[in-house]
């Protein structure tokens, strides 16, 4: 039984003539934009990665903020 890969299944869902080109082992034609489409997809996935690290260390310090507010008001009560 054949493997059927999420790619695959993409590839069928967009184009079901290219899936079948691509099952019958035709090479594609547009290799050029399609390494510019997997440079531009690395790009976006090192962004998104980059923003969720900015997004934790900015909770890290509102956290530290909350804290650091809440000992100087406890210091001025006492």
């Amino acid at each position: 039984m054949k493997i059927i890969r999420a790619s695959e299944i993409g590839t069928y869902l967009f184009c079901n003539r290219a899936w079948w080109y691509q099952i019958q082992g035709y090479e594609s034609e547009n290799k050029a934009e399609l390494a510019a489409g997997t440079d531009i997809h690395d790009k976006h996935s090192r962004a998104v990665l980059s923003a969720g690290c900015l997004q934790t260390i900015a909770y890290a310090f509102l956290l530290l903020a909350i804290v650091t507010a809440v000992v100087w008001i406890m210091r001025a009560i006492l």
